[in-house]
């Protein structure tokens, strides 16, 4: 019996030898690509586009033509709203296909346009609360702790719906 050690040509006809043996099949279902976004989401993000883009320009031009009166005020306040809405949609929906687990489904774009309506809603009321002067950091944190919570429960609610 010799001590040789086996050459790169009989392992790799080793290798090929119990591969035909094997004779493994793959499944040929496709793997789900995550890089195609979803119709419902394309039309979000489009509208999200035209909410951030008219919003961002109406700030602008109510903050450089007018006067901070009643009028004025209400019409930034909503302006702001869209703006901010408008500019969050393409985050809120990275975080969503980011932290949803591969074997469930994406979320509707409707959930995605509600949570930015939530954060928008949130820095809004921020605003508002600093004309004043009254926002504070603990103030900033239980308004946010409040959203969050509201959020929870309706997803908490829609997922127990599915089920």
């Amino acid at each position: 019996m010799s001590n040789q050690s086996p050459t790169f040509t009989d392992i790799q006809d080793q290798v090929e030898a119990d591969d035909e043996a094997l004779d493994i099949t793959f499944a040929r279902e496709p793997a789900p690509n995550p890089d195609k976004i979803p119709p419902d989401h394309l039309g979000v993000l489009l509208a999200g586009l035209v909410m951030a883009v008219g919003g961002w320009y109406g700030l602008y031009t109510i903050v450089t033509t007018s006067l901070p009166r009643v009028g004025p005020r209400w019409t930034f306040f909503v302006l702001l709203h869209i703006a901010v809405t408008g500019t969050v949609l393409p985050f809120v929906r990275y975080l969503n296909v980011r932290f949803t687990p591969v074997n469930v489904e994406l979320s509707p774009g409707g959930v995605m346009v509600r949570q930015s309506i939530w954060i928008a809603l949130f820095v809004v009321t921020c605003v508002w609360l600093q004309i004043p002067r009254v926002l504070s950091w603990p103030i900033v944190f239980f308004l946010a702790l409040v959203f969050i919570v509201i959020e929870a429960f309706l997803r908490s609610r829609e997922n127990n719906q599915d089920d």
